[in-house]
């Protein structure tokens, strides 16, 4: 491997490190600034919808992926494009629902939880809340309206976290307010 190579690589080590941390920074501002768990993660999970309207122009313009014919598709996209392009992880897609409007993304490494225990008292917060708002945000953003809520998170000693996303429905083009 070359010198260059290898740096890289190590750039975006750090760097996931570093946004590692800030995030556990910005989850333990949120737990002292709200009364309650469920707060902090419709506060985490208002934040990740924001970052998602933004981030999808950065993945469409870096995937080159279409559009998606199905709600299938969408699932490999994400799991196989979207979460390898900005967490550098491969969710599983599974548990997929008999109408095929539902389906979970199993995370073996969730890397925003590398370093992380919960803390006591603190067992409804939902730490990882960020990444539901980024896929709503997200899919809205090519307007698909899903639900999306983890149903398993390895820090509250399950075996893996497990994020169920379910279509609702599919969001008509619409202008903005005023560019009829």
């Amino acid at each position: 491997m070359s010198r260059q190579a290898g740096r890289g690589t190590e750039a975006k080590k750090v760097s996931a490190e570093l946004f590692t941390l800030t995030y556990g920074a910005l989850v333990a501002q949120l737990i002292k600034d709200y009364e309650s768990d469920e707060e902090v993660n419709k506060q985490l999970d208002k934040m990740g919808y924001n970052i998602g309207v933004r981030l999808i122009e950065d993945f469409l313009a870096r995937s080159s992926v279409g559009r998606c014919h199905d709600f299938r598709e969408t699932a490999d996209v994400i799991a196989k494009v979207g979460f390898k392009m900005f967490l550098g992880i491969t969710p599983t897609v599974a548990n997929w629902s008999p109408a095929g409007d539902e389906f979970s993304l199993i995370v073996d490494n969730n890397p925003l939880t590398e370093f992380v225990e919960l803390p006591d008292g603190h067992q409804n917060l939902n730490y990882s809340n960020l990444l539901s708002g980024v896929l709503r945000g997200s899919l809205e953003m090519v307007q698909m309206e899903v639900d999306v809520t983890f149903l398993q998170d390895a820090l509250k000693g399950d075996n893996t976290t497990e994020i169920r996303l379910k279509f609702i429905r599919r969001l008509e083009d619409a202008l903005p307010a005023g560019e009829e």
